[in-house]
């Protein structure tokens, strides 16, 4: 589970910021809180926040961290593509364009019997890795002991096999993590942090590119197996009772003497008067509809893998009883067995009840008028007499009223009159 990621000079974000989900010491829904390896963790995390407070970058870091441990192995000396993929930095200073930018995590590995706290992170600059370590504590001990580090003049390996340890000293370069030529190379201690950011997953439905590919792919084994048909129809059929299972036609056509396979998808409705049935193409299928669609292989990964499933703009398009329902299913640990985390961004302030989450479980994008965005969450916030937020605080009509921050500063939309 994710316990804290950190990071820092991530565009919009020029200080060290914390998305913290270790739970704080409160009462409300202390039945949802997950203990492993001595850490109390908590299922779900939601963003709130003004258009262009940085809420989405939250989710892009989180993002590019993943990505560069998975594929940084790829870029080997390859200058030109490491500076395509490198991190932006906050641009609107001369100091911090300049400086690196940093990434780090606290989690533990499901279904480890050990139940060891892994610390990882990284700091990548204009070269490339300036900085990289990986340490562990015991689920018994106090301290962290180190895996290995990396600094720009020195390369201390003592936690890994003796075997391994010269294979990556002669393999790595300055674009390439340890972690992930680790990985490459089959290093256990290396592969099971590798395989840890595999298991996440991501979906940004603020980006239409990614929206459109979503909303077009099959889930794994839809056309083959009649189960994971079932499955699926069983699944939407928590909002849509009607839908009772999917047809699928195998397109064949014929491009440059090559056969390439096209499906068209058909869902099977019941008729309200009869006992037969009614097909109807997917594509004709509600927004919404077709959204819960999109997020089905994603869901089942995570839940059967424990992994965290980052999410931007969960609530476009879709209806906000079924944005609550989402949110239910990581937080009911008869569905969630395996602890899997959701964390999201939303403009839905009726997703600020205490009725559904807890105050450490709220956070808070907000710009300044240097363009600096900051983190926050709503347990930590102090109003201006010094109190902390009560559980029993409307949360959504304080947010509403710039109680918490984090809301746009609205003025009077005005067009100049021609003539």
């Amino acid at each position: 589970m994710l316990i804290q990621f950190n990071f820092s000079n991530y565009k919009s974000f020029m200080n060290d910021s914390t998305l913290d989900l270790s739970a704080a010491k409160m009462t409300e829904f202390s039945d949802r809180v997950v203990t492993v390896a001595n850490e109390k963790v908590l299922p779900v995390a939601a963003i709130f926040g003004a258009n262009a407070s940085g809420k989405s970058n939250v989710y892009s870091a989180f993002e590019f961290m993943s990505l560069y441990v998975v594929q940084s192995f790829n870029y080997g000396d390859d200058e030109t593509t490491f500076q395509e993929r490198r991190p932006t930095p906050f641009l609107f200073s001369e100091d911090t364009e300049k400086k690196d930018t940093s990434f780090e995590v606290y989690f533990t590995i499901p279904e480890d019997k050990r139940e060891r706290v892994y610390n990882y992170g990284f700091c990548i600059g204009l070269n490339g890795i300036s900085e990289e370590w990986l340490n562990y504590r015991a689920k018994s001990a106090r301290s962290f002991s180190s895996v290995f580090y990396r600094g720009e003049d020195v390369l201390d390996l003592k936690g890994l096999p003796k075997a391994c340890r010269d294979n990556i000293e002669v393999a790595l370069n300055k674009q390439v993590l340890v972690v992930s030529l680790g990985a490459k190379l089959k290093v256990t201690e290396c592969k099971q942090i590798r395989d840890w950011f595999l298991n996440n997953e991501f979906t940004d439905f603020a980006n239409l590119f990614t929206s459109f590919v979503m909303h077009s792919r099959l889930p794994k084994g839809f056309v083959s197996d009649p189960n994971v048909r079932a499955d699926v129809a069983k699944y939407l059929s928590t909002f849509d009772e009607t839908i009772k299972d999917f047809r699928v036609e195998e397109i064949l056509s014929d491009s440059s003497s090559e056969k390439d396979h096209s499906y068209k998808v058909s869902a099977i409705h019941k008729k309200i008067d009869s006992d037969k049935l009614a097909e109807i193409p997917l594509g004709e299928e509600s927004a919404g509809t077709l959204k819960m669609f999109a997020l089905y292989p994603e869901l089942q990964s995570v839940l059967q893998n424990g992994g965290v499933f980052f999410i931007d703009e969960l609530n476009a398009r879709l209806h906000p009883l079924l944005v609550r329902n989402f949110v239910l299913t990581f937080l009911n640990p008869k569905i969630n067995k395996k602890h899997a985390q959701l964390v999201f961004t939303t403009h839905e302030t009726w997703l600020l009840s205490n009725q559904l989450l807890r105050r450490d479980e709220i956070w808070f994008t907000e710009k300044d008028p240097r363009g600096v965005s900051t983190l926050y969450s709503l347990a930590d916030f102090v109003d201006d007499d010094g109190d902390r937020i009560r559980k029993d605080e409307n949360y959504e009509k304080n947010y509403l009223w710039g109680k918490y921050g984090a809301i746009p500063s609205l003025k009077s939309i005005a067009f100049e009159k021609e003539g």
